[in-house]
């Protein structure tokens, strides 16, 4: 493994999903799993986030599109949450989600502005970003 690699895909994953959520998921890794985090750390966040042709916000973009098309809502919710903290308003995620429901369905549509609800309410609640 590349470890300057996986030290900035790390931190790149630190700042789109806050060091809460990634300390909880390499906290949870066990000597099963850990290497699963390193890979993720390296390649996911490495290889992909730390490259400077796309901007955060496109990358949160793309990955809400194909975290909706994939039925992966799970993970959906953890990037609808970095889309907010890369800097994504609210009309360019409403515009996203639009775009979603129209090229992955309905269901697709229903699911992804349900998540998107649920987050903007807990964003507001805690003092951050909430429903326009």
């Amino acid at each position: 493994m590349d470890r300057e690699l996986r030290e900035a895909g790390e931190a790149i994953r630190r700042k789109v999903l806050g060091d809460e959520y990634v300390d909880r998921a390499m906290g949870q890794a066990d000597a099963f799993s850990a290497p699963f985090q390193d890979v993720v750390n390296e390649y996911c966040w490495g290889l992909a986030w730390t490259d400077t042709a796309l901007a955060p916000a496109q990358r949160s973009l793309l990955n809400l599109g194909m975290l909706a098309a994939l039925g992966r809502m799970h993970e959906f919710r953890t990037h609808f949450r970095g889309a907010l903290r890369n800097g994504l308003s609210h009309d360019e995620l409403r515009a996203a989600l639009i775009q979603i429901t129209v090229y992955c369905g309905i269901p697709a549509g229903v699911e992804v502005f349900r998540i998107a609800r649920e987050v903007l309410s807990e964003t507001s609640e805690a003092g951050g970003e909430g429903v326009e």
